[in-house]
């Protein structure tokens, strides 16, 4: 008969964390921090010790990967915090009943508190065998690195962050950039139109070619290169394509383990799981936010940071719930965009500084401030940043500081 899993307050002898990532460093220094002098296992599915993955797609990318200048931590830190290392084994399957976790090779991991943190993998486009590169991993960026020769021609598919982070990269670079996106303008399904047609603008004012409102309708590879024919009859000749349509959370390692999981794996507001023992941090975790009184899951540095941290803290018996403001960013050329709150399902937008060089646009709903988008103006942003957690209502938020 297996031992069911500590109850919330109980001591952890075996806390085992899937997936070496940002969230995952940061998990093991709370749990060390609040006192937890038990085993730490952590389990990784590339071969690197966990490293920073925002400059993959800007400096990283420009100059070619340097994997020790990107290490999160110094090996010597896990040594000091008594982790033991599994890099290079992904995690194939989880067995709730027995608490264990198998990884590629067939070994079996116990554990009496288990972190899910396992990130979220790139996206295919179409049919995932198209010969298309991806931006997700210090591999990836190191192989596109070495293929971003200026004068050749770099297709990119898709006009979210990373898919624009680099086109404007390589268009530093000196390579001739097209974009391709389905939707009317880059950024509108998040941010909105008049978001998506500062950045069409900012885009094409450096040089980008642009193609929105069509999609990718005939590819074939030659000698010459890889032709692309969209929708809208335009054909673009490529040296290069990159895949940048997004991300999904890694979860197929979880099928049949009884965790609930749906776009993510699910969570309450303390990040624990529907299996007791469990919690989930970065990426792959969907939780219930009560200050935007919304499910949400968040691909973004910060907000791995701080699950990561809350995670461990549920695992230790805490039960406070987890209500952040949401924080991302993006260095697109010279315009370093930083967003704060939720945009989605606004039901007024309001733009209050529009120029060239920087914009601020603002998000309601219900009344009360939702989200803050500024570009080129960090002076506004803590202001808005803490307008939203006290609920700022909508008509004060608008009134200049």
């Amino acid at each position: 008969m297996s031992t069911p899993p500590p109850r919330r307050g109980e001591p952890l002898r075996r806390v085992l964390i899937v997936g070496a990532s940002l969230a995952a460093v940061h998990a093991i220094e709370a749990l060390r921090q609040h006192g937890y002098e038990g085993e730490i296992a952590l389990v990784g599915a590339e071969p690197h010790l966990a490293y920073d993955r925002p400059p993959l797609s800007k400096e990283a990318l420009r100059a070619g990967p340097d994997l020790a200048a990107l290490l999160l931590k110094e090996p010597a830190w896990y040594t000091a915090q008594s982790v033991d290392l599994h890099l290079g084994r992904p995690a194939v399957a989880l067995d709730t009943l027995r608490r264990e976790v198998t990884v590629e090779g067939g070994l079996s991991l116990a554990y009496d508190g288990l972190v899910i943190a396992s990130g979220s993998t790139a996206r295919a486009v179409g049919d995932g065998n198209r010969p298309f590169r991806v931006l997700r991993s210090v591999a990836d960026a190191a192989a596109l690195h070495a293929r971003l020769v200026p004068g050749r021609h770099l297709v990119v598919i898709g006009a979210g962050f990373v898919g624009l982070e680099v086109a404007a990269t390589a268009r530093e670079m000196g390579l001739d950039v097209s974009v391709v996106e389905l939707a009317p303008a880059p950024l509108a399904r998040v941010l909105g139109d008049e978001a998506g047609a500062w950045f069409t603008h900012h885009h094409a004012g450096n040089g980008v070619d642009l193609h929105f409102g069509t999609s990718l309708e005939y590819i074939e590879t030659g000698p010459r290169g890889t032709t692309l024919r969209l929708r809208d009859g335009t054909v673009l000749q490529a040296d290069l394509v990159v895949g940048g349509i997004g991300a999904t959370p890694a979860t197929d390692w979880l099928a049949g383990s009884g965790v609930r999981l749906s776009d993510g794996v699910v969570c309450d507001p303390s990040l624990a799981t529907s299996v007791p023992g469990v919690v989930a941090a970065g990426d792959v975790a969907r939780w219930y936010n009560a200050l935007f009184d919304e499910s949400m899951r968040i691909e973004q540095w910060s907000n791995a940071v701080q699950q990561g941290r809350r995670a461990a803290l549920t695992l230790l018996g805490c039960t406070d719930p987890f209500v952040p403001v949401p924080y991302l960013w993006s260095d697109q050329f010279d315009a370093k965009m930083r967003f704060v709150g939720r945009a989605n399902a606004a039901q007024d937008v309001r733009t209050i500084q529009l120029g060239d060089a920087s914009m601020v646009t603002l998000f309601g709903r219900d009344g009360v401030l939702r989200g803050a988008l500024c570009v080129n103006a960090p002076r506004q942003l803590a202001r808005y940043r803490q307008a939203i957690r006290d609920r700022v209502a909508w008509c004060d938020a608008l009134t200049p500081a």
